[in-house]
């Protein structure tokens, strides 16, 4: 054999080495129903079940185009990483990927602004929770962030039980959530197929020409739209951190994948889709939940109470997985280097219970926070959560462009299960997440004043990087030299 050939073989067979440390320990508890119920659940949230009703107001029925294009993204999104995962399970995810493909600052970029999305999406959803459950006069004399401390304390209890417990509760999550929504199609679907009125409105196509049409108010309310929209899929890349943790992720993530552009089809385009020919959007609003705008319409009691707990449920559900999700990342930072020591502990459950703890420390100050400002602490963090998420799908594909490319050159072998027309795919992805960044300033009240964040946030990981980049290095030449013994 040449010494070429040599080399390419060594390369290759080092490229298929787990890179990861922080991989070692973990239970494979994870079943296959679990994982496509994880992937279930990161497809539908308060997204739908609440944001759908201000953004069918804004955009009326062309909001389900919107719905569309963001999903078509979202699922390319998640093919890319879902492909990098056949190549190489981890529990570490894409920051793993960017180790290995962007080398170690790339890894501690994705790490660390993830982190900044989920702790900041988890102060967003005690705050829902806290909100939800004063629905209830039952709750009403409650405080705020008291309410805000209990969810977080029996979430925190749930994920550090063991993976399996995490698992089940997201199983019945998703459960809920995909109940009220087939629930309520069926429903819709009788009042179109009967004509029954809707408040007054006799649904059909006719409920859309007769209200300005698919684009009532132009064009650029779908466009401006679909920045919100975009963080409606947020969570999808959970079904990369949970592949970690099943026995077979050959055969259970291509399936939990794929399903995924189905149910967005089914769950929010149809779902969308039957509400603007049952009422007009002018009749929709942000503070009601569009579900129970047309339930209430047709004289159904309890509706509101019934979606309430659906909405609660699905703010249980992200903040559930984001501490599951940050504490795996950590982990594998930390075993790198890049974050703090004790983030990378585990229990005898085989839980990272040291960076479950750090999410949960952030969001404790959330818990402060909504005791200082019970009115705006849900708007501030979740603005700051959205440069987090477009982040870390930037990186995925950056990734899966630089995996490709390796693959070409004959260093790693791409799995039948693959992202199609790349590189197109991602650039296309990449011009398409930015842009909705970009919209972000339309937005003169929050948008503007997120975007200024920016910088402030890219200072704070530069410094970090500094004091972070010996012991990463360190770390480094530790791993090279058991390699080399």
């Amino acid at each position: 054999m040449s010494k070429d050939a040599v080399d390419t073989a060594t390369a290759t067979e080092v490229a298929r080495t787990p890179a990861d440390a922080g991989d070692a320990g973990y239970s494979k508890d994870l079943k296959a129903r679990h994982v496509n119920m994880i992937a279930i659940g990161g497809a539908i949230g308060t997204g739908l079940f609440l944001g759908a009703g201000g953004r069918l107001h804004n955009a009326g029925p062309a909001l389900a185009i919107a719905y569309l294009v963001c999903g078509i993204f979202a699922f390319f999104v998640v093919r890319a990483l879902g492909e990098l995962v056949l190549y190489r399970p981890s529990s570490g995810s894409f920051v793993s990927y960017a180790r290995e493909f962007l080398g170690e600052k790339g890894a501690y970029v994705a790490g660390w602004m993830y982190f900044l999305n989920w702790s900041t999406t988890g102060i967003a959803d005690i705050t829902a929770i806290a909100l939800y459950t004063h629905y209830w006069s039952l709750f009403t004399d409650i405080p705020q962030w008291t309410l805000a401390l209990i969810a977080l304390a029996v979430v925190l209890a749930v994920n550090l039980i063991s993976v399996k417990i995490f698992g089940e509760m997201e199983f019945w999550f998703a459960i809920i959530k995909v109940a009220t929504l087939v629930g309520f199609m069926l429903v819709g679907i009788f009042l179109l197929a009967t004509q029954h009125e809707v408040g007054g409105t006799t649904p059909g196509p006719g409920v859309i020409t007769d209200n300005g049409g698919v684009f009532p108010h132009g064009l650029m309310p779908v466009v401006l739209v679909m920045q919100g929209v975009i963080f409606a899929y947020a969570a999808l890349e959970l079904v990369g951190v949970a592949a970690g943790e099943t026995a077979e992720p050959e055969k259970v993530v291509p399936r939990a994948v794929n399903s995924i552009m189905w149910r967005v089809a089914l769950f929010y385009v149809g779902s969308v889709v039957l509400l603007a020919l049952l009422l007009p959007g002018s009749v929709y609003s942000a503070d009601e939940s569009p579900f129970v705008t047309v339930l209430s319409k047709i004289g159904v009691e309890g509706a509101g109470d019934v979606m309430n707990l659906v909405v609660l449920t699905a703010a249980m559900s992200s903040l559930n997985s984001g501490l599951y999700s940050t504490g795996r990342i950590l982990r594998s930072m930390a075993t790198a280097g890049s974050a703090p020591k004790f983030t990378a502990r585990m229990n005898r459950s085989q839980v990272p219970y040291g960076g479950i703890l750090l999410t949960c420390a952030v969001c404790v100050l959330g818990v402060g926070l909504n005791y200082l400002m019970p009115s705006q602490a849900f708007e501030i963090v979740l603005n700051v959560a959205s440069l987090g998420i477009i982040s870390t799908w930037v990186i995925i594909m950056v990734c899966h462009l630089v995996f490709v490319r390796r693959a070409r050159s004959g260093l790693v072998t791409r799995p039948a299960f693959r992202l199609p027309f790349s590189p197109v795919t991602e650039i296309a992805t990449i011009v398409f997440l930015l842009a909705c960044l970009g919209m972000m300033g339309n937005d003169a009240e929050v948008g503007r004043k997120t975007l200024l964040l920016i910088p402030v946030i890219a200072a704070m990981l530069v410094v970090g990087w500094y004091a972070v980049r010996s012991r990463v290095a360190r770390t480094a030449d530790r791993e090279l030299a058991d390699l080399t013994d």
